[in-house]
């Protein structure tokens, strides 16, 4: 086991740990978790530094680290240097052991007879001839087909290249692994996979993640790093914040800023069930927005508190695509796709690897042309559109002040100070030119200078890339509180269930409308998988053996991608000529909907603010009636003027109260109506 026993660890002249002791075991699945800069990283080049690997060094201030001499780490590095290694081998070197034996079994002129059936030995009881199937079972989880392997590491991109690092580092003989951000550069089917296996692996496992989701459905014990302490919590992500939260609610202050936030989040929920159909996705969303009012401490110490302007105007619909071919060049990767984006629009878009996803959000923001078909948008359309791209071309050499001020013409300093401190963008940060800014830096300034533009369509693809727990659950409140509309891919589950109203899937050349939620996705996947893998065995028994080598050759037999696409196009006139209900005829009955209840829902909001205005004076007239000399004969007129005044503010929140709820029921009658 690893043991921690009183340790105490400065850097950089900052105390980053003082008296951290816990125990971790053989087989523990650990989630490490705490705000930026608290000290995860600094804690695993402790541990690297305490096993003999790494590259920073750490030393201990005070205390003791206890870690068995026999055990092997594993590291997934942040970093992929360019290499003409191919990508089979270059995470086949993930394995030493394997790899140093392979290596001197093709290579026997420095080898003696002895030696050569010692290796032989070796290589058998490591069960080396199914390590290279092994590899190529894990770049499949991750996304890689075959015709990859035989490419050189610096041929793919930095997105891709992490995936190698991650394959490599599943490939060690490890007894203890250190993942940092395994899912930052992976899509949802590769974390999905990257579930089952780090649930089946037999080591110690310590995860850094900002996928609650994720962490959830992997690790049974969170370490927190919080104000240089480290506490060990049993149980996955959503046991801790109740435990936590038992904690800070010993701490008055902390406790009432927890309530405050739950309160907010009650609001969303109250809004939503007032509206919700018994649909399955509906539901499915207010049973997620239920578990944010158990998450809302973690909102407590949270830094950001943007939210998104409402749309100056639209009309509907503001984006259409119809009976469009979507593709490159002239081969359609998209067929016959109808996609209509109307003010009540909040799709989330689901697909495997290569499916189209991305291809969809470029046709509809416009960069990508249709091959067939149209594509149309509103006078009206204002876009919000973020993605990787966009982070990427921010002005290196500009602060997030300029570049807003580019934008806000003449408004005051103090307005876009104000503005940036919501994406927690104080201080010095605020004029800080952005090439010194973190990836997680860099993308809350972008959705920044998003939403001050103030777009009525929001396409999102993958927002929460780099983003911590607390940005990530700012993020899903701002955008439940957006009045425009929304489409999502993202692998963040917790986002698309709490955002998303219905989800569409990008499968074989078609978008289809996806009958289930998010965790029904992942069971389709499962299927669809399984599939797969029932092909493939049936067709490596037809091949000869000389088909059947090591590597898949990268040409493409073109008689077989004219017949695929043949097939997708008669699948998609079969599915054209088969009757479907009208999606706009559903979006144009919402609108209408939404533009009838619209003067009873902004009466709601008007009694919800006045009711929030009477309680902080009631908690303010409290707290001068708590003083023991106002209860004095000579201030009993003072006391008398206070009390009258609260009996008139408690009924004033009385008959509020009575209001709101005769408005809720009468927008509960109203919708029910309408459907």
């Amino acid at each position: 086991m690893i043991e921690f026993k009183d340790v105490g660890v400065r850097r950089d002249g900052r105390e980053l740990f003082a008296g951290a002791s816990f125990q971790l075991h053989p087989g523990h699945k650990v989630g490490l978790t705490g705000n930026n800069g608290t000290g995860k990283s600094t804690l695993f080049a402790l541990l690297l530094t305490r096993m003999g690997t790494g590259d920073t060094e750490v030393t201990l201030d005070k205390g003791e680290i206890s870690i068995p001499d026999s055990w092997h780490v594993a590291h997934m590095a942040q970093e992929v240097g360019a290499t003409t290694q191919t990508a089979i081998d270059y995470v086949l070197s993930g394995d030493e052991q394997w790899y140093e034996i392979n290596a001197a079994l093709n290579d026997l002129s420095s080898v003696s007879d002895d030696q050569i059936g010692v290796l032989h030995q070796q290589f058998d009881e490591i069960d080396g001839y199914r390590t290279p199937t092994k590899a190529a079972q894990i770049m499949a989880g991750l996304g890689f087909n075959t015709s990859q392997h035989e490419l050189p590491v610096e041929g793919f991109s930095g997105g891709w290249r992490m995936r190698l690092n991650l394959a490599k580092t599943l490939m060690s003989r490890a007894d203890l692994m250190l993942l940092d951000e395994p899912t930052n550069h992976l899509d949802l089917d590769a974390i999905l996979w990257l579930e089952t296996w780090i649930n089946a692996f037999t080591g110690l496992v310590i995860v850094i993640s900002h996928d609650q989701t994720f962490l959830d459905n992997t690790v049974g014990h969170i370490l927190h790093v919080e104000q240089q302490k480290i506490t060990l919590y049993t149980g996955n992500y959503q046991q801790f914040i109740r435990t936590r939260h038992e904690r800070m609610a010993q701490q008055q202050q902390a406790f009432e800023k927890q309530e405050a936030t739950k309160a907010h989040l009650d609001d969303f929920i109250r809004r939503f069930r007032a509206k919700a159909s018994k649909a399955k996705q509906a539901q499915s969303r207010i049973k997620q927005l239920e578990r944010m009012a158990e998450l809302s401490p973690m909102m407590a110490d949270n830094p950001f508190s943007f939210r998104f302007y409402d749309p100056a105007n639209m009309s509907s619909p503001l984006i259409e695509l119809t009976d469009a071919d979507i593709g490159y060049s002239d081969t359609p990767l998209l067929y016959n796709a109808n996609v209509q984006v109307t003010p009540d629009t909040r799709i989330g878009l689901l697909g495997m690897n290569g499916a189209g996803k991305s291809t969809l959000i470029k046709a509809l923001v416009g960069e990508l042309g249709v091959l067939k078909g149209s594509y149309n948008v509103s006078d009206t359309l204002k876009l919000g559109y973020f993605n990787q791209h966009q982070m990427d071309i921010l002005d290196p050499k500009a602060t997030p002040i300029e570049m807003l001020r580019r934008l806000a013409g003449k408004t005051s300093d103090a307005m876009l100070r104000s503005f940036l401190g919501s994406f927690d963008f104080r201080g010095d940060r605020i004029d800080t030119i952005s090439e010194l800014f973190s990836g997680g830096e860099r993308a809350r300034l972008t959705l920044a200078l998003i939403v001050w533009q103030r777009p009525n369509v929001l396409v999102l693809d993958e927002p929460t890339n780099h983003l911590d727990l607390q940005m990530r659950q700012a993020l899903t409140i701002a955008l439940q509180g957006f009045e425009g509309a929304v489409v999502l891919v993202s692998h963040d589950r917790e986002l698309i269930a709490n955002v998303c109203d219905e989800l569409f899937l990008v499968h074989d050349g078609q978008i289809d409308e996806f009958d289930g939620d998010i965790s029904d996705y992942g069971k389709w996947l499962a299927e669809k998988r399984k599939q797969e893998n029932t092909s493939d065995k049936s067709n490596g028994k037809k091949k000869s053996k000389k088909d059947n080598k090591k590597f898949v050759s990268r040409e493409t037999n073109d008689t077989q991608v004219k017949s695929q696409a043949n097939n997708k196009a008669a699948t998609a006139a079969a599915k054209a000529a088969q009757p479907t209900l009208s999606k706009e005829e559903q979006r144009k009955l919402a609108a209408e909907q939404r533009k009838l209840t619209a003067p009873i829902r902004r009466e709601i909001e008007e009694i919800e603010k006045s009711l929030a205005k009477i309680a902080d004076k009631l908690a303010s007239l409290e707290t001068k009636l708590a003083d023991t000399e106002l209860y004095e004969e000579s201030r009993k007129a003072d006391l008398l003027v206070l009390l009258n005044e609260q009996a008139a503010l408690q009924q004033q929140h009385s008959d509020n109260e009575e209001k709101l709820l005769l408005a809720m029921t009468t927008l509960e009658e109203m919708e029910a109506a309408v459907k």
